[in-house]
């Protein structure tokens, strides 16, 4: 059970809609390639293996929390890592990203995706043990990929820009599709259970390349999926954040799919956002990445930009509309987090 004063913090405060002393603040990719300390300690080890290492997943998990002071940590991982733990033959190539050996594109590929036990990744339990031991009141997010991202990966064998043969397969082979989306839902949910088992206070589900689709296709194909997941956490009682690229036109399904906080991305306006996706949901979102590049007057300029935007939303997550860039000079988040901060302190 989580603490009072986790459970009573800023940002799971802002997760349920309620008052907060200030806006919540963090960062997707906070924890990573920006921070010269993140840099340090993972000199000479491959991504795969520092997410398998508790202590190391621990301490960069920490880092932006020490470093920026703010109101999150999420935990440190890579949304490929339950497919590596059931044995797909995957790996991370720095500057491509993840690339699968043997691509899935038939119903004989399905065999290999068995289920996810808590015991093929017991580090994660350890990790997660760690880190909230240090992070006293500061809430733990978990995060997983959501199944139509990790079918892209699996189907494409790594990143695509037009995601050929994931259509493909979902306009040619609907039924196959459906199971194969199925299955990464389960294997998702076993994830997220257990990080949340070991201590996670919040959950992201990030779908990062189902902006590629259109509403129609989102609601047939890919909503009921997403929806599981959701679904299968439900009974835990934390928040639930869904987050994609290039998804305004999709907002509303998003929310639909059964989140409790929808992330926006920079193309979209929190108040539109807020339109669009309807009541009931909190919003998290969305400077701009590259605005952390500008000067300093501008980047203010820009979050109070945001902050306007997002004036009278019942729930409200200051976050950037994508991952830390990883060339952001890390003192331009310090100074980001306390300027939202201060503009937000009740009596400011």
């Amino acid at each position: 059970m989580l603490r009072v004063t986790v459970t009573d913090s800023p940002f799971l405060r802002a997760c349920r809609r309620e008052p907060v002393p200030h806006t919540p603040v963090w960062y997707m990719r906070q924890a990573g390639r920006s921070l010269p300390e993140y840099r340090k300690v993972r000199e000479g080890i491959p991504m795969l293996d520092s997410c398998m290492r508790p202590e190391l997943v621990a301490e960069i998990t920490l880092q932006p929390v020490r470093r920026h002071g703010v109101d999150a940590a999420i935990y440190f991982s890579d949304i490929v890592v339950p497919l590596k733990a059931i044995g797909v033959d995957l790996d991370i190539k720095p500057g491509v990203g993840p690339v699968v050996d043997r691509p899935i594109r038939s119903r004989a590929d399905l065999d290999r995706l068995r289920p996810l036990e808590p015991d093929d990744v017991a580090y994660v339990t350890e990790a997660i043990g760690l880190a909230t031991a240090e992070l006293g009141d500061t809430p733990l997010i978990g995060f997983a990929g959501a199944p139509f991202t990790l079918a892209s990966y699996l189907v494409e064998g790594g990143p695509s820009r037009n995601h050929e043969h994931t259509k493909a397969l979902m306009y040619g082979d609907p039924g196959l599709w459906a199971d194969l989306l199925d299955r990464l839902a389960g294997i998702t949910s076993a994830f997220l259970s257990v990080q949340i088992e070991a201590g996670a206070a919040a959950v992201q589900l990030f779908d990062s390349w189902v902006g590629a689709l259109s509403p129609a296709d989102y609601r047939r194909a890919v909503m009921p999926a997403s929806a599981r997941v959701f679904e299968a956490v439900a009974g835990y009682g934390v928040p639930r954040i869904h987050f994609g690229v290039g998804t305004g036109e999709l907002l509303g399904l998003l929310g639909e799919a059964g989140a409790d906080v929808v992330g926006v991305d920079w193309r979209v306006p929190l108040d539109e956002a807020a339109r669009r996706i309807g009541p009931g949901k909190a919003l998290q979102g969305n400077l701009d990445p590259a605005v952390l590049f500008a000067p300093e007057e501008a980047v203010r300029a820009q979050a109070a930009r945001v902050l306007d935007a997002a004036a009278g939303l019942p729930g409200h997550i200051f976050n950037l509309g994508h991952g830390v860039l990883p060339d952001t000079d890390p003192d331009a988040l310090t100074r980001l987090t306390a300027f939202v901060h201060e503009r937000t302190a009740s009596g400011a």
